[in-house]
């Protein structure tokens, strides 16, 4: 049988421990899998278009360049699984608790904290949706980048703590991050317990993705799906690996939630209708 080889990007060194166990596990099924690792997404989207891997799994954004540069070359591409914890995800502006900031037009004139360029869910989501409310970014007021990991997509949340920091720093008076992290920076100490508050979120949107190329066969494409929403998390060996992946079980894919990173990336000009990199100061 042909082997199956997906392409991740090594955000972190559990990536490592995450894929070969899943490469064990899957093999153990009768699946014969392996994978490659990439230093950033863009690499990996173009990879993935042309053959070079037949599946991948994804950012949002890789994702959404996927699908525009599989387009432009009238070449198939599909989404396959996604986490159960990938889904309907919010974005928030947060300013610190004794903040004279009480909505989102007192933001005119003041300085907004986010994370990488290439952030989704810290930077080109939450600053479009502030665009929605009538403060456009850089204009309105100043966005301050905390460009760590670039091309990593802000799977690497180094940027969007340091955004975080910032605000309670002073340095900022508001930040943007996703609300899963604002709980988390909680947790951690690095925002203190009932020192910030919500001042508006975006609506929800969809996180990352399994997507498959046109190098993957339809029937092993469809086996591998199976065998992965087959996994359960009451089987220990299975649990370990899903935990390190954020998630408690895989679910089919859907296409329905990436209309405000779609229209993040056209405003900003992120990417063209083609797929290519056409952000003048973004260098993965």
């Amino acid at each position: 049988m042909t082997e199956l080889l997906l392409g991740a990007v090594a955000y972190d060194p559990k990536v490592v421990t995450i894929w070969s166990g899943f490469r064990d596990w899957l093999r153990e099924q009768g699946l014969p899998f392996d994978f490659v690792l990439y230093a950033h997404y863009e690499r990996q989207a173009q990879d993935l278009v042309d053959g070079r891997v037949d599946a991948a799994w994804h950012s949002p954004l890789a994702w959404l360049r996927t699908r525009r540069l599989a387009d432009a070359q009238d070449t198939d591409v599909r989404s396959l699984v996604m986490r159960d914890t990938d889904r309907d995800l919010t974005s928030v502006v947060v300013v610190r608790a004794d903040s004279a900031i009480r909505e989102s037009a007192d933001l005119k004139d003041k300085t907004v904290a986010v994370g990488a360029v290439d952030s989704p869910q810290s930077t080109l989501i939450p600053l479009n949706h502030l665009a929605g409310l009538g403060l456009e970014p850089g204009t309105d007021f100043e966005v301050r980048r905390h460009d760590i990991g670039v091309g990593l997509h802000g799977d690497h949340i180094g940027g969007e703590r340091d955004a975080a920091r910032a605000l309670m720093a002073g340095e900022a008076d508001a930040a943007c991050m996703i609300d899963a992290n604002h709980l988390l920076f909680g947790q951690e100490g690095t925002l203190p317990p009932g020192g910030t508050r919500i001042l508006t979120q975006t609506g929800p949107y969809d996180h990352c993705v399994l997507a498959a190329g046109p190098s993957l066969d339809p029937e092993l494409a469809d086996r591998f799906t199976r065998l992965l929403l087959s996994m359960s998390y009451s089987d220990p060996e299975v649990r370990r690996l899903l935990d390190l992946e954020g998630l408690t079980q895989w679910v089919p894919a859907r296409e329905t939630g990436f209309g405000q990173l779609t229209a993040a990336v056209d405003a900003t000009g992120f990417y063209d209708p083609g797929g290519r990199i056409t952000a003048a100061d973004y260098r993965p």
